[in-house]
């Protein structure tokens, strides 16, 4: 592929998991339709920014406001900048796989716009869990983690898109792909998410091995329920399993040594 391909593509994911207002990619005239496959390799890089966003913010209102403040801040700074794409993910997951009994039953659930109670406690408890563990990492360590979050996080999601086939017939991200994305897209966003998780590894290795660990691990077990129940991936799917990933990395992140 050209380098200005590459460049689109690039452009493309900052376009599909932001609010940023970037020129080219999709927003081309003929624009290329598989270009969304390409810009997959790049969302470890993206949530590494958006990570790195999200952690300065609550860096820099810590100075100001007490530590509670600053993270809730933070959060809300993020889903501006996000527009809460991967929480809406969590609450429609939770609300299709709590409310619904057959495959047909949770796929129609999912794609229903309206929140229910499901959803609505899901999401209410994810983000209560998530403005927790980001209050209980250390102000130096905020930075590291955060970015470290943000980049597993979308990594996960390019690890279920490698493993399991979308569910047809579906809107978003994994009909977009159209099919599963290939082991060589998943090593190149394992290359891509180096960076962003580097930091974490320099201030504390063996959580960040830890949170590694447990990235997969969880990632796994999210595939395994997510095909056993609807024999596909959605792209609601993909989006609460990067969510689950980020909480993932927080616990570790914030897990008391039990040696």
């Amino acid at each position: 592929m050209t380098i200005r391909h590459q460049w689109h593509a690039a452009v493309t994911a900052v376009q599909f998991l932001t609010r940023v207002p970037l020129p080219g990619g999709m927003n081309r005239p003929n624009a290329d339709p598989g270009l969304l496959k390409s810009a997959v390799v790049y969302f470890p890089l993206i949530g590494a920014l958006v990570g790195a966003f999200t952690g300065g913010i609550i860096g820099l209102t810590q100075l100001l406001w007490p530590a509670l403040i600053a993270v809730v801040l933070g959060l809300i700074v993020e889903a501006l900048l996000t527009g809460g794409f991967h929480e809406d993910a969590v609450a429609d997951c939770c609300d299709a796989f709590g409310g619904g009994w057959s495959r047909e039953d949770v796929l129609r659930i999912m794609k229903d716009s309206r929140i229910g109670s499901f959803g609505g406690l899901g999401l209410i408890l994810a983000v209560t869990l998530r403005t927790a563990g980001l209050l209980a990492i250390p102000p130096e360590q905020i930075l590291a983690v955060a970015i470290a979050a943000g980049t597993l996080g979308r990594w996960a999601a390019l690890l279920l898109m490698s493993a399991i086939p979308p569910v047809t017939n579906r809107d978003g991200l994994a009909k977009d792909v159209g099919q599963r994305v290939g082991w060589p897209a998943v090593a190149v966003g394992l290359l891509l998410a180096v960076p962003g998780v580097v930091g974490f590894a320099v201030v504390d290795p063996i959580r960040c091995s830890a949170a590694v660990i447990a990235v997969g691990l969880m990632t796994a077990l999210w595939g395994w329920y997510v095909r056993r129940r609807l024999g596909g991936v959605t792209g609601d799917c993909l989006g609460a399993g990067c969510y689950f990933a980020q909480l993932v990395v927080l616990l570790a992140a914030t897990a008391r040594p039990i040696i």
